[in-house]
């Protein structure tokens, strides 16, 4: 298991300097923002639910779970934390990230490699895939399936196919980041937690940078406080219609609508 990775942020003398003298190979130069946030709503959380993934889909919240023989798909009331419909997966499997694009539902499963294919109104499953990586945390820009594994590196699938597009290093102030966990693409922005860590990234797709982290060391030692068998904090959820922000962890019992300081 890797270590967290602490990085102290140290407030730089701030002078006059055009770009032509930055240094580009400086890791400094491309250091994280700190991005605050503030909780803007509690709701309660099934505290049975070991979180892989959540999301808001036309209003919906939708939650895959892991471990061998209790990991679930579920459609969940977010006053109530209560599960409006769920299926339960094959024990043979281990559920991860989940991402919904044009009513279908899609499912990671870990050391399975196997995607999982539902359709969105009654949990059918109509297909398979099998990729070459573990599956962790699931996205989409609309186009795009962005998977991670993790690793460093995120993976652009095709959605109809599962077919392999690209593949992208993540880094943090010139690094590779490591442990990418579940994501959530928000404006133009992939989101993703650090498994292990109290961090939520914000990355630039376009150049794979960390461009700010959110560190929920508060959140997530108030959780510890409320229920000590509480796990890591691990779950994004972005609503497009109202442009909240939702967030939770693995057997948390509270979920939090949450807002993103600049």
């Amino acid at each position: 298991m890797k270590k967290i990775l602490f990085i102290a942020f140290v407030a730089g003398f701030v002078g006059c300097k055009n770009k032509d003298s930055e240094n580009p190979d400086d890791p400094n130069t491309h250091a994280p923002k700190s991005m605050s946030y503030s909780i803007i709503a509690t709701f309660p959380h099934d505290t049975s639910s070991y979180t892989q993934g959540i999301l808001i889909y036309n209003g919906a919240i939708y939650e895959g779970t892991g471990n061998y023989g209790f990991s679930k798909l579920k459609k969940v009331d977010l006053k109530t934390g209560k599960a409006e419909k769920e299926i339960l997966l094959d024990k043979k499997y281990f559920g991860e990230g989940i991402t919904i694009l044009n009513d279908t539902l899609y499912q990671l499963t870990w050391k399975e490699k196997t995607v999982l294919v539902y359709t969105l109104k009654d949990f059918k499953k109509v297909k398979e895939f099998s990729i070459n990586t573990e599956g962790w945390g699931l996205t989409t820009d609309g186009k795009q399936l962005i998977a991670s594994d993790g690793s460093s590196t995120i993976y652009y699938y095709d959605p109809a196919t599962f077919k392999l597009l690209k593949t992208q290093d993540i880094t943090e102030s010139g690094s590779l980041s490591f442990n990418l966990n579940e994501l959530e693409f928000i404006d133009g922005f992939i989101y993703a937690n650090q498994y292990q860590a109290p961090y939520i990234f914000k990355i630039d797709p376009a150049t794979g940078q960390i461009v700010a982290k959110a560190d929920l060391t508060n959140i997530w030692e108030r959780i510890k406080a409320i229920d000590h068998d509480a796990d890591v904090p691990n779950g994004i959820a972005y609503d497009t219609a109202t442009k909240k922000i939702y967030i939770t962890g693995k057997l948390w019992p509270e979920l939090y609508e949450i807002q993103f300081g600049q």
